[in-house]
């Protein structure tokens, strides 16, 4: 199913990532070559939103100021022979056919208030929640949900040790898991060692029912004064599927210092890794050129010297 809308939340403080963050959103540091939010924002687009919601504070308009599409930078770069960096800065562009639209959160109020401003933003349909904290390599993860999407809400999940079980949102499991989508009853915020229901944990990719924005309306406020999304989706447990989807990738806590630097090595690694695939092509190219406007020439073939269709033996 086509997810229109992803609503990507970037109003957090970043407190975890002081002191940085104190002045930088935690969302434009870098992964190795490209910021955070670089990452969100990709995964939008391979979903195929028509419309990607950028929830920010009135702090941040740095965000703003980076998604804001810069041709004279780029044409003065590519003028004045960058023609690589030009090429980059031009790759992380919003395509003119996908809808970037901003709304704020002026209080840090939670994730389910961050989601509920943008309720007359949303284009009709269920819609997308991508955390940019939680930056998944390999598998494009929210394409993955969208293509297994069968209604009601779906929440990213991946299985987890006990030891690490109390960090995370732990699901109620409605049966034996079998496949990627597992149906469940419910999450237990963060529980105590020894408590938790299962060992499959919620990840920052949420794939909602549109019924979401009502009920975050209704819902009083949850743990440290918020409105919070799980209790939100809990209570739509009562009257809507909800269901956990493995997603195929894998997942890094950009939140935090360790995270950053496990992304970033991580990054690192595919990128050489592309560029050693991307050279030795451009080298078998050239060589297959040279061998070409050499028709004397003789090829080496597993060892052997043969000579060229078309010459003498």
């Amino acid at each position: 199913m086509q997810i229109r809308s992803i609503i990507i939340p970037a109003a957090g403080l970043g407190t975890r990532l002081l002191p940085a963050t104190k002045v930088v959103p935690k969302e434009l540091l870098n992964v190795y070559d490209r910021p955070v939010l670089q990452f969100a924002i990709d995964e939008a687009i391979n979903a195929g939103a028509e419309r990607i919601i950028v929830v920010i504070h009135p702090d941040k308009l740095a965000i703003r100021d980076y998604l804001k599409p810069d041709e004279d930078y780029v044409g003065r770069l590519r003028a004045g022979g960058n023609a690589t960096l030009s090429a980059a800065l031009a790759a992380v562009q919003v395509p003119e056919t996908v809808d970037l639209v901003f709304a704020f959160q002026n209080s840090p109020l939670g994730l389910g208030h961050a989601i509920s401003v943008c309720s007359k933003l949303a284009l009709p349909g269920p819609v997308g929640v991508i955390l940019p904290d939680d930056v998944i390599m390999g598998t494009p993860c929210m394409a993955e949900m969208a293509q297994a999407y069968r209604g009601g809400h779906m929440v990213a999940a991946m299985a987890v040790t006990a030891l690490d079980a109390p960090r995370y949102g732990i699901f109620r499991l409605l049966g034996t898991p079998s496949g990627q989508s597992v149906a469940v009853s419910g999450m237990v915020e963060k529980p105590k060692a020894g408590t938790e229901p299962s060992l499959l944990a919620a990840v920052g990719r949420y794939v909602l029912d549109p019924v979401i924005f009502t009920t975050l309306l209704g819902i009083p406020r949850g743990a440290g004064g918020e409105v919070q999304l799980t209790d939100a989706i809990a209570a739509d447990a009562a009257r809507l599927p909800l269901t956990a989807f493995r997603f195929s990738g894998h997942r890094y806590d950009c939140g935090s210092h360790d995270g950053l630097i496990e992304a970033g090595l991580a990054r690192q690694r595919a990128v050489k890794r592309e560029r050693s695939v991307t050279g030795a092509a451009i080298s078998a190219a050239r060589l297959t050129a040279k061998i070409n406007d050499c028709p004397t020439a003789a090829r080496r073939i597993d060892g052997q010297t043969a000579a060229l269709e078309g010459t003498a033996p």
